[in-house]
């Protein structure tokens, strides 16, 4: 098994890592289960270019693994944006612009909280975040959709490409030239205290802050309901376990992974949920290492939306107790399944193929055994579309 080293932000340490790591803390009937709002999905039909994504499926590599089915959940279309993100994005935005306003939000249209902004005379508040790329323009393009400013914080690593999409929805962009994403989060935190007219929309939590990530992680049910009836309709009704494979950057959207297959729903009995972080940036599977959140620091990788350093505080219990495999994977190994989908027409950047490669590795070590693949459905969840990024030599 390959091995990695990470660094400890608190102390300096150096530690070798597994690539792969088996949850030692798996208790897949713990905390994380919830109810599913159908409001959410009435909100997001609302939106410009609502639409179902694509559901591929891939009998080709499902024969080379032994498993009965493997689909890849294409996001590279969702709301005219090259990622998951708006679905978290838009609805914490919708119930954060009500939540100021005084409104129900699910009872409350988009047109009518644009009205209230205007006629309330509170059209002088501005969304604040920090991203890697998707995330900051997905809250852009909500704030253009309200008519409000956005200002957005971003690390020094990201290219001046992700930074124009960014200003292209009309967001000021601010750029930490040595800084990192965590750096970035410390941005947001002093703007808010500082500035009475900002909103801080985060995708992350800390102790302190945990209601607007809750509403980012609610936001992605719509897509998880989206995945059951595709899955449903191409396997012609049968009820199979799912292995799904998710990317973890801070952790809301795996959260929202391991909430929806650890329900109590029977046709969601004995399903699996592995994450993929690159090597250069495993907060999460370092948590579980250490048992607890430790932060980390963070390399360079082409996968842009998992380098974070830190896990959200709401979603580090329920990943701690609902993953079943943590997997890591370098640059090298998500270029190649960019290239590989690719040719499977599946529109894939690098964090949304790492997940091909992470479902290869568990495979190769053997965490889920060739007797119990015969019976299982993998979900890949691709979270990007294909982008700018420099290959790795």
């Amino acid at each position: 098994m390959s091995t990695y080293q990470v660094t400890h932000l608190a102390t300096g340490e150096h530690v070798t890592r597994p690539g792969v790591l088996l949850n030692p803390h798996y208790k897949p009937a713990g905390k994380g289960r919830r109810e599913v709002d159908p409001s959410v999905e009435a909100y997001h039909a609302q939106l410009p270019h609502y639409g179902s994504t694509i559901l591929h499926s891939l009998p080709s590599i499902a024969h080379e693994l032994g498993f009965a089915h493997v689909f890849l959940k294409d996001e590279s279309t969702r709301f005219g944006l090259p990622s998951f993100k708006i679905l978290g994005g838009s609805w914490a935005v919708h119930r954060a612009l009500c939540s100021r306003l005084d409104l129900d939000a699910s009872a409350t249209t988009l047109e009518t909280v644009k009205q209230a902004i205007t006629t309330r005379k509170a059209a002088d508040v501005r969304l604040v975040t920090c991203t890697e790329g998707n995330w900051g323009r997905a809250v852009s393009r909500m704030a253009k959709y309200y008519a409000i400013p956005a200002t957005i914080y971003v690390p020094g690593f990201m290219n001046e490409y992700t930074r124009s999409l960014i200003r292209g929805e009309g967001a000021d962009v601010k750029v930490l030239d040595d800084g990192s994403y965590d750096d970035t989060i410390a941005a947001v935190q002093h703007d808010t205290e500082t500035h009475p007219d900002a909103l801080m929309v985060m995708d992350t939590s800390w102790p302190g802050y945990t209601e607007i990530p809750g509403w980012v992680t609610e936001g992605y049910s719509t897509l998880m309901t989206e995945v059951d009836r595709q899955v449903v309709a191409q396997t012609d009704g049968a009820s199979l376990p799912v292995l799904a494979v998710a990317s973890v950057g801070v952790g809301s959207w795996a959260h929202s992974v391991v909430s929806h297959y650890h329900t109590s729903s029977p046709r969601h009995g004995g399903n699996k949920i592995v994450t993929v972080e690159p090597i250069a940036a495993a907060c999460f599977k370092e948590s579980l290492q250490c048992n607890a959140i430790t932060p980390i620091r963070t390399g360079h990788t082409i996968m842009n939306g998992m380098n974070c350093g830190t896990a959200s505080t709401i979603a580090w219990p329920v990943l701690r107790d609902g993953v079943y495999a943590a997997v890591t994977v370098n640059d090298w190994e998500s270029h190649g399944c960019v290239q590989e989908l690719q040719a499977l027409d599946a529109n894939a950047g690098p964090c949304g193929a790492a997940t091909l490669a992470a479902l290869r590795k568990v495979c190769n070590e053997q965490m889920i055994g060739k007797e119990e693949r015969k019976a299982m459905c993998v979900v890949l969840f691709s979270t990007e579309g294909r982008r700018e990024y420099d290959v790795p030599p």
